[in-house]
């Protein structure tokens, strides 16, 4: 029965994704945000079943990135796809306007890409190499709940979501070290990053809130390439 647990977690992580992307298409942003962020929390509590309960194995690490494949690849896919087609915009680009909004199912494929990569790179144990896909998935829901409007105020903001998924696109899968919330200790000493990170994350979410998250992921990028920056 223990062994199940962790695996039954990841499916509820598969079903909140499940049911993201149903609200993501009928328009209901905040609805598939919320359920985006329940599915997070379902991604964080498997793994960590499955080593308290010492029963890691195989089919549930490929049962983790098929659910992670929905909930943070499909479902803010779905989201930024359904906000592009309800854009009047499009109607001032002939043809290719139409086809415009396909472009959100990038992030789906490099999201996958992303989590073939994770099982199968070995340097990824305390930290990250490119962009978590819960992170980018948080990045995108929160940004069009919280920001929505102003996405839809001209041309230009729209263009500026196109280009923004292949940006984070190229993010999930870039030779970018990122760092990783995972404390071995919890004193200050080795641990300075991650506590500025966290500290200011709450100031981010404060102020922004419901586009905090989205600040807090680009800020989070930012400080990775920084501290590697500063390492080099």
């Amino acid at each position: 029965m223990t062994r199940q647990i962790p695996n039954t977690i990841t499916c509820c992580n598969l079903v909140s994704g499940c049911i993201a992307v149903s609200y993501a298409f009928e328009g209901l942003y905040a609805t598939a945000f919320l359920f985006i962020v329940i599915g997070a929390v379902f991604d964080f509590f498997d793994g960590m079943s499955a080593r308290l309960l010492g029963v890691s194995s195989p089919i549930g690490k490929e049962l983790d990135s098929l659910a992670d494949c929905i909930t943070f690849g499909l479902a803010p896919s779905a989201i930024i796809y359904t906000f592009l087609l309800t854009q009047p915009w499009l109607e001032l680009v002939p043809v290719v306007g139409r086809y415009v909004p396909y472009a959100a199912f990038v992030i789906a494929a490099f999201s996958a890409l992303r989590l073939a990569k994770f099982n199968l790179d070995e340097r990824q144990t305390t930290s990250f190499i490119g962009m978590p896909t819960p992170a980018n998935a948080l990045f995108w829901a929160s940004l069009i709940v919280g920001s929505e409007g102003w996405l839809s105020s001209s041309p230009l903001t729209v263009a500026a979501v196109v280009a923004m998924v292949f940006v984070c696109s190229w993010l999930l899968v870039a030779e970018i070290p990122m760092f990783a919330l995972k404390f071995k200790t919890w004193g200050w000493r080795g641990n300075e990053l991650k506590y500025v990170f966290i500290a200011t994350s709450v100031v981010l979410l404060a102020v922004f809130r419901l586009s905090g998250f989205a600040a807090v992921v680009a800020w989070y990028v930012l400080l990775s390439v920084l501290s590697n920056r500063n390492k080099a």
